[in-house]
């Protein structure tokens, strides 16, 4: 595949649109309405991408969950609400003439020992877990979409190439005919083609509903009508070669996306355990107090307060909190540990695998695609002019059909499994797989699928 068809394959193509409006889906109606054939490019996907992005339930939600984080960081305060005391004395006339019956003033509590700080840190530290979750979220529902848009450009390839097929045995059977009208051939290779073309045309239906399938699936993923209509879609050329090496896996342990959450629910974890440390301090609160009498209005006497809670008879309840935090931090630790690992694994098998399948299409394009259409042709013709067998014919078509067939799913595997390597690694571009060495290479001209 050409590098300029894969420049911006998983860059993220700024479009704003309005939840609900779905405008790319009347152009899409309209090319379906004219037979239009879209390829699937980098540019495609990115484009439905960002319709996905304003449209699918999930991802709003997520959004929705990240603006909730930053209004509770925005709501967290340093100074409480003030405490205002009013009250009464009853007594005597003259107990209440000296020390005042009316009692009135205020209490503060103070933000000391860094609590309100601690609590703002593990606020900030969740509007992180949710931004990140919200990434994770859209680049695995774009990878999705990927895969399902190949997987709908596969079955239409396959579509085709069965309705080609079914066009080629009607128009064998009706030879057939004729040369068994005019004594030239059996029965039963009439009797034999118009069984094929039966059975050609049973998977020619199928075909079509497994695609209206995929249709459905992307339909879900772009939160429209379930029913609505999809242009005819085509595979891009077979991509270039996919280079594993260790800066492939160190890239997708530093930007793979799930990593990043679990860093970010770390951070979170370690400000829960700085902030219940800081519970153990007690609550200290200002106050002031004064007296009036009521009989004339006078001041009488006022007095400041200082108010604090006695944690300590609790200390070891609250040593069994930050134990219980430190044991949740340690948890996600090891967690993350665990799927760094896996990170690692799967980006050095879906690398293999990618090179592997490119191999298999080559295979098929440049080595059993050719002969078998020089075979077909061969045996049709030896077989019109009376010097071949009509099995060679329906066997070597058979073959070539197969062979068409093992390709476009090679194709669409590849694709598939770059979209997986993508996730894996955090990409965000091609010009990340430059960095590293790990980029598509261009396919030689003329290399368009058989």
């Amino acid at each position: 595949m050409a590098k300029a068809a894969l420049r911006v394959w998983f860059s993220c193509v700024v479009i704003l649109v309005a939840p609900g409006l779905f405008p790319a889906s009347g152009a899409e109606a309209q090319a379906a309405a004219s037979g239009e054939v879209i390829v699937v490019t980098p540019q495609y996907v990115n484009l439905l991408a960002e319709q996905m992005r304003t449209n699918h339930p999930a991802l709003r939600a997520a959004a929705a969950r990240a603006n909730a984080a930053k209004f509770k960081l925005e709501s967290v305060r340093t100074w409480e609400d003030p405490m205002l005391k009013v009250g009464g004395l009853g007594a005597g006339a003259g107990m209440r003439a000296d020390e005042g019956d009316v009692i009135y003033g205020f209490e503060q509590k103070l933000p000391l020992f860094g609590k309100p700080e601690r609590t703002r840190r593990v606020a900030k530290a969740e509007l992180e877990v949710e931004q990140a979750s919200a990434d994770y979220l859209f680049q695995v529902l774009r990878r999705d979409l990927a895969k399902t848009l190949f997987r709908a450009a596969l079955a239409e390839r396959e579509l085709e190439l069965g309705k080609e097929d079914l066009a080629w045995l009607e128009t064998m059977a009706a030879a057939a005919q004729e040369r068994y009208r005019v004594g030239e051939t059996t029965q039963a290779q009439v009797l034999r083609l118009q069984s094929e073309r039966a059975r050609r045309a049973a998977f020619v239906v199928s075909d079509h509903q497994r695609l209206e399938r995929e249709w459905t699936s992307l339909n879900r993923l772009l939160n429209r009508d379930l029913q609505a209509p999809w242009p005819r879609l085509a595979l891009p050329p077979l991509a270039g070669t996919v280079v594993y090496d260790e800066r492939l896996a160190n890239f997708a342990l530093r930007y793979e996306p799930k990593l990043k959450v679990l860093e970010r629910q770390i951070k979170q974890a370690q400000a829960e355990v700085e902030l219940t440390r800081r519970r153990r301090w007690p609550d200290v609160s200002l106050g002031t107090e004064a007296r009036s009498y009521s009989g004339s209005g006078g001041f009488r006497q006022g007095m400041v307060t200082l108010n604090l809670n006695v944690p300590w008879g609790n200390a070891a309840k609250y040593r069994r909190d930050t134990e219980r935090e430190q044991a949740n931090l340690q948890a996600r630790e090891l967690d993350m540990a665990d799927y760094a690992l896996s990170v690692r694994e799967e980006a050095r098998k879906l690398a293999l695998a990618v090179e592997g399948v490119r191999h298999e299409a080559l295979a098929y394009r440049d080595e059993i695609i050719p002969p078998s259409e020089q075979a077909l042709a061969s045996a049709q013709a030896a077989w019109s002019a009376n010097r071949g067998l009509f099995y060679d014919v329906l066997e070597t078509r058979r073959a070539l059909i197969e062979a068409r067939l093992m390709y476009a799913r090679a194709v669409a595997e590849q694709y598939q499994m770059l979209a997986d390597l993508v996730l894996c690694c955090g990409l965000g571009d091609l010009e990340a797989l430059q960095r590293i060495g790990a980029q598509p290479q261009a396919e030689p001209p003329g290399a368009n699928l058989p």
